[in-house]
């Protein structure tokens, strides 16, 4: 029987849910009782009043593109996706529903991304630390 890998998010305070069961897991956000502003990630105080009367919420799965580029050469660095041969992927500001835009790689063929395109919230593992964790980002996939 092969052992559960412990998975852990790409960065901190920016997924909820139960890593362990990809389709509970959601962009992370953070929501002012004060002014209403809503921010993607976890924080303690809000970023447009300064308020410390915040909440967690979990942000909508399904978003709009609000624009985007095609990476056509392997990006520097500690890049973590297909190498050799590299693939060009897209990546975009995806608008949710709460009037939050998160910057994520887009999965769907590069000469069918178009501004305004309805997408969906998809949870995946990325790679396997040192530790031997998989660390779990996300992607936008093309709604069909």
């Amino acid at each position: 029987m092969q052992e559960n890998k412990k998975r852990i998010p790409v960065g901190p305070g920016l997924l909820t849910g139960d890593l362990n069961d990809l389709d509970s897991v959601r962009l992370a956000g953070t929501k002012c009782r004060d002014c209403g502003e809503v921010t993607f990630g976890t924080y303690a105080t809000c970023s447009a009043c300064a308020s410390e009367h915040v909440e967690a919420i979990p942000l909508s799965r399904e978003g709009t593109l609000w624009t985007y580029t095609v990476i056509y050469h392997c990006p520097p660095g500690q890049y973590r996706g297909p190498k050799d041969p590299f693939i060009p992927f897209g990546e975009g500001l995806v608008e949710l529903p709460e009037g939050v835009r998160v910057l994520s790689g887009l999965d769907c063929d590069i000469h069918k991304i178009k501004i305004g395109m309805k997408l969906k919230f998809v949870p995946y593992p990325l790679y396997v630390n040192e530790a031997g964790e998989e660390v779990i980002a996300w992607k936008f996939k093309a709604v069909e």
